[in-house]
């Protein structure tokens, strides 16, 4: 860790992008006491868990702006003098860009610029001469070519960085006016062209390699110690470099040992994204766990006959814990329709209020939690367990982060959740999960 370090503060549109770090503090609440708790932490990174893909712009605004009113309180309160700030959001892409920003910047302005670093190398994404590319076998491949560019929220038709802020900021900020940080650029220091940014730049930056984002890191920490304030839209890899952590405590191999029981654990799979699905059907074949589908065309359906569902799940969890197996509960795979983007999301609403209310019914002697999916992971931590802050352990596997319950949880203590996120690893990787927790 560097002397003078800034404390980061990082919005997090879903729990997973604290994928790079560890030893931090997960804040499933922002009221001041909470955020003053974060900014007088030892460890100079903090998330706070917004949520935020999983509503409406509208509210993804009033959520940020609330945040940033309560930060600007606790900053005020614990004399805190230098922060970076960064809106974490899906490394595809996809989010309330920028809503957020723009909100961070009304709210804890001014910022002297506003950096896009989309790169997340565990997730094999990587920006090129101001392209964000993902690596799909080994084939770098433009995003705007990708299952995310089609997302039916969050879609974009651009690959190009500054032509992507030019559609989301819907011309506002045209591609003409956007400064952009190429790969040669970064790695021969771009320290003074930092000192020349004003008035919220809108800069996009390349990022091939993590020793990019290190160099990087290493201009914007010595120009915001000298009074240059910097805003964020970014996936996790440059928060790794702006935190310097250094190693995990714990190796990844080892992290069994936080088990409270011998019991088996439960995996709660709520992402669809093509991967997870792929990831999914590999678990399934193993012997030693039980797949439970939750249909979720009855709940579309039979609204009304929702606690009959949650009742048939759990049923069929205890029955696969009381013979030993695994349980695992997924939302069915096929692609429902709907008239419009709220109603979508409402209906998204509802059923990771049933995931909730089956994590609750969960038996309580279970040996670990496995949540797979952005939105499904925030919604178990602040829904399902009900959780105000957690402490982060480290990666399981690249891009997945493990966290663990409080000793005086009230149903599930001491116990190890994994978060994972629906594009990471690779097919074999929710089984590997599996084998390395249950086999303490």
């Amino acid at each position: 860790m560097t002397t003078n370090q800034p404390k980061i503060i990082v919005l997090d549109d879903d729990p997973t992008g604290s994928q790079t770090v560890h030893s931090c503090l997960l804040l499933m609440r922002w009221d001041i006491a909470t955020l003053r708790l974060a900014l007088s932490d030892e460890v100079p990174v903090f998330f706070i868990l917004t949520n935020t893909r999983a509503v409406t712009p509208e509210q993804a605004e009033t959520i940020t702006r609330e945040v940033c009113q309560n930060l600007k309180v606790a900053i005020a309160a614990e004399e805190i003098a230098d922060f970076l700030v960064v809106s974490r959001s899906d490394s595809t892409l996809r989010g309330h860009y920028p809503i957020e920003t723009d909100a961070i910047e009304e709210e804890l302005g001014s910022f002297d610029a506003h950096f896009l670093t989309p790169a997340f190398f565990e997730g094999g994404r990587v920006t090129i001469d101001s392209i964000h590319y993902l690596l799909i076998n080994g084939v770098k491949t433009p995003v705007s070519q990708t299952e995310f560019a089609r997302d039916s929220v969050f879609g974009y038709s651009h690959s190009y960085l500054p032509d992507y802020v030019a559609e989301k900021t819907k011309g506002r900020i045209p591609a003409t006016a956007v400064t952009r940080f190429t790969l040669a650029d970064i790695r021969q220091g771009v320290r003074s062209r930092l000192l020349n940014l004003v008035d919220n730049q809108c800069v996009v930056v390349d990022g091939e390699t993590q020793a990019d984002f290190d160099r990087l890191a290493e201009d914007i920490l010595s120009t915001a110690a000298i009074g240059k304030r910097f805003l964020f839209r970014s996936a996790a890899s440059l928060i790794t470099s702006l935190a310097q952590l250094g190693s995990q405590p714990t190796p990844p191999e080892e992290m069994a040992r936080y088990k409270p029981t011998q019991e088996p654990g439960v995996f709660i799979v709520g992402s669809h994204v093509r991967k997870t699905t792929q990831q999914l059907e590999t678990l399934l074949q193993e012997s030693g766990v039980a797949g439970i589908e939750v249909d979720v065309t009855r709940l579309r359906d039979f609204p009304d006959r929702r606690n009959d569902l949650l009742s048939e799940i759990l049923q069929s969890v205890n029955r696969a814990f009381a013979r030993g197996q695994t349980p695992v509960v997924y939302t069915s795979r096929q692609e429902l329709s709907f008239t419009n983007v709220r109603e979508r999301l409402d209906f998204g609403g509802m059923v990771s209020a049933l995931l909730m209310d089956v994590v609750k019914g969960l038996p309580q002697q279970l040996g670990f939690l496995v949540s797979k999916g952005g939105i499904t992971s925030n919604d178990v931590l602040s829904e399902g367990l009900n959780l105000t802050t957690a402490r982060l352990l480290g990666q399981i596997i690249p891009g997945c982060s493990i966290v663990r319950t409080p000793a005086d949880h009230p149903n599930f203590p001491n116990l190890p959740v994994v978060l994972f996120p629906g594009n990471v690893g690779e097919v074999d990787s929710l089984v590997e999960v599996w084998h390395c927790l249950r086999n303490s």
